[in-house]
């Protein structure tokens, strides 16, 4: 491990799963069962269980680790393997850019949810912002053997196969906070969001996430455009 590598996990990775389990706690309905797809280590999807005892996690990921903190099933990272319905909430934290194409697993998410799904990703935008992301993805995953296909989409990509899949964001935020000063200047700035995503045609009959008043805080959504 090199001594940048080792820095990451010290100082950035327990920053970052403290600071997204607020936001993912956040935005869970109440009583939910909650598929965390791609869990990793399971670390964040513990920290957010704890934070809201009232519901329920479980995870799937292509490299199933022994010392995982949730209990996680294998899949081949493009079919979801649950039937229509399965859960109440699907989240993909840091997941899809790691994907050829996030619409394959969006689509699946949209399948097995029934209230919301939760998405944390990078937006491509701002200066340098390709090779700023490029360099975070591999000190955090290359160790790990996480394929790197360095996907980042702009904003309007990910607005656009939103709304083709006919999902809606109740909550958005982009200003996460993930890393301390002066470093978030670097690599938190606008390369961040978090949303949580009402079904289609099922939005209104669904419980709202807590924390919608983020997406009347902040309208990122909106000004990313």
């Amino acid at each position: 491990m090199s001594v940048l590598e080792l820095l990451h996990g010290r100082y950035v990775h327990n920053r970052r799963i403290s600071v997204l389990s607020e936001w993912c706690s956040n935005l869970m309905p109440r009583n939910a069962s909650v598929l965390d797809v791609g869990s990793g280590d399971g670390r964040l999807a513990r920290l957010v269980a704890n934070k809201r005892p009232d519901i329920s996690i479980q995870g799937i990921d292509v490299r199933v680790r022994t010392d995982s903190a949730i209990h996680v099933e294998p899949f081949n990272g493009t079919s979801i393997p649950y039937g229509d319905g399965s859960f109440d909430v699907v989240m993909f934290l840091d997941v899809l850019h790691h994907t050829n194409d996030p619409t394959v697993l969006l689509s699946e998410a949209v399948r097995v949810a029934r209230q919301v799904i939760v998405v944390k990703d990078h937006m491509l935008q701002g200066p340098l912002a390709y090779s700023t992301l490029r360099l975070m993805d591999w000190v955090g995953n290359a160790r790990h053997n996480v394929a790197l296909p360095y996907n980042y989409w702009t904003p309007a990509q990910w607005h656009g196969v939103f709304d083709k899949l006919g999902l809606t964001a109740s909550s958005w935020e982009s200003n996460l906070k993930l890393y301390p000063f002066p470093a978030d200047l670097i690599f938190g700035r606008s390369l961040h969001f978090i949303a949580a995503l009402q079904l289609p045609s099922r939005g209104s009959n669904s419980e709202k996430p807590r924390s919608v008043i983020l997406s009347v805080r902040r309208r990122g959504f909106e000004a990313c455009d």
